[in-house]
């Protein structure tokens, strides 16, 4: 029998994460007999909800039994022993779904499609698992069943790849030790067959969380080979165990297309044209903020502090140009992730004229008389209308490596765009 297993929220803010509990889990299985069909994986979930732990992933695998009950077992096991189950906002879930049942893959499906890109409660999981008698293990509040649910019914036309490397359990929640050197000379290697290893602009380190949890490093990339690769260059204290992942990080899967909605609501993402109505302004902590006009009306858009050298595309934005922007709607307002800038406003300006004889501008004449070169003795009757040259380019623009969102799909994986790509790499 092929059963889908997907589990959610065993991690706190103070360390565990829920795919290291998903190794530990199928080291189990592979150890009773149980076969463990292809890949695990990663699933991110709406970036926006508010009681996420970190970055709000389930995960899910495929496995072949011949004893269910033995399955379920292994998991009870595993959650009991390793969870953070005294941690307040802890409440995992499990479900174990029948992987020939196609009309609850359907249903499940639609379900995951919702739990990436809005927000779904706890009732609706509830609803499904007691219409179609779905095994599960529910603890406490059992929030984590709703990405349990929606990492077997996500399926990933585009997906990529992450290579989770997890510390010896004696270095959870201290130091991690690591050559940063090995990382950038990791990325110059097989960039860009990975990516977001490193942040060259910032010179940082991106795949080394800092949370007290047991992930030692992330390789995040499209080739299997490449990301492999990457992990035999780098260097660190010693690895204990290491997964890889199939995922939905780096697909944009979480962004909601605008004519797909008739009003925005807030914790969700969304991709909006517009045309600039307010031009770029900045407060106190270099936040800079602008305002698009748009379907729904007058949106404003921020570029925060963190995505450091991306603010200084948007602050050259002036009123009148037509762009499109990337990223979540919390307060009322866009937090980019990337912006097309479709077509730039023409900024005209008119100038006294230039002499045709010296090549100096030529000064008033007086009121109504025109303009005059005292050197030369030429004269012009009207001003001259010239073209300001902007020092901004249309194309697509994107956040850093070290601001960027594990869903949000970086630049260079975008493959059919119309217009220039400016990565920020």
């Amino acid at each position: 029998m092929k059963i889908w297993v997907g589990i959610d929220d065993t991690d706190s803010k103070k360390g565990m994460c829920t795919t290291y509990l998903c190794k530990l889990i199928l080291e189990r299985l592979e150890n009773k007999g149980h076969r463990i069909l292809g890949l695990p994986r990663l699933i991110r979930l709406n970036p926006n909800i508010p009681f996420k732990t970190r970055g709000n992933g389930a995960v899910s695998f495929l496995v072949e039994t011949e004893d269910p009950r033995d399955l379920v077992d292994i998991v009870n096991e595993v959650i009991l022993e390793y969870a953070e189950l005294d941690e307040d906002l802890t409440d995992p879930g499990a479900v174990f779904v029948n992987a020939e049942n196609d009309e609850l893959l359907n249903v499940l499906f639609k379900f995951s499609k919702r739990a990436i890109r809005d927000v779904v409660s706890l009732d609706e999981a509830l609803f499904i698992i007691g219409k179609y008698l779905i095994p599960h293990l529910k603890y406490k509040r059992g929030r984590g069943l709703i990405g349990a649910l929606a990492s077997v019914g996500a399926e990933c036309e585009d997906y990529t790849l992450e290579l989770l490397a997890y510390r010896k359990p004696e270095n959870f929640g201290k130091k991690r030790i690591i050559e940063r050197d090995s990382f950038f000379y990791a990325d110059l290697l097989t960039y860009p067959k990975t990516w977001d290893t490193v942040d060259w602009g910032n010179d940082e380190v991106v795949c080394v969380p800092n949370s007290p949890d047991p992930v030692l490093f992330g390789i995040r990339g499209d080739d299997i080979k490449a990301v492999f690769d990457a992990f035999e260059v780098v260097k660190t204290e010693e690895v204990d165990k290491y997964q890889l992942f199939i995922t939905n990080q780096g697909t944009d899967m979480h962004l909601i297309p605008e004519d797909e909605v008739y009003q925005l609501f807030e914790n969700r993402s969304y991709i909006l044209s517009g045309v600039v109505s307010e031009e770029p302004f900045e407060i106190e902590g270099g936040h800079v903020f602008f305002t698009i006009d748009t379907v729904f009306g007058d949106i404003k858009c921020a570029a925060f502090e963190p995505t450091k050298q991306f603010r200084r595309v948007i602050r050259k934005l002036k009123k009148g140009d037509k762009v499109i922007v990337y990223g979540s709607y919390k307060n009322e307002t866009i937090n980019l992730e990337k912006i097309q800038i479709v077509e730039l406003k023409k900024i005209i300006r008119e100038v006294n004229p230039v002499c045709p004889i010296c090549g100096k501008r030529m000064e008033s004449a007086g009121r109504n008389k025109g303009f005059r070169c005292k050197r030369c003795k030429t004269t012009s009757n009207k001003k001259e209308i010239i073209e300001i040259e902007r020092d901004l380019e249309p194309g697509f623009y994107e956040v850093p490596p070290s601001a960027r969102r594990h869903l949000s799909k970086p630049l260079i994986r975008m493959t059919n765009t119309n217009g220039e790509k400016h990565i920020f790499r």
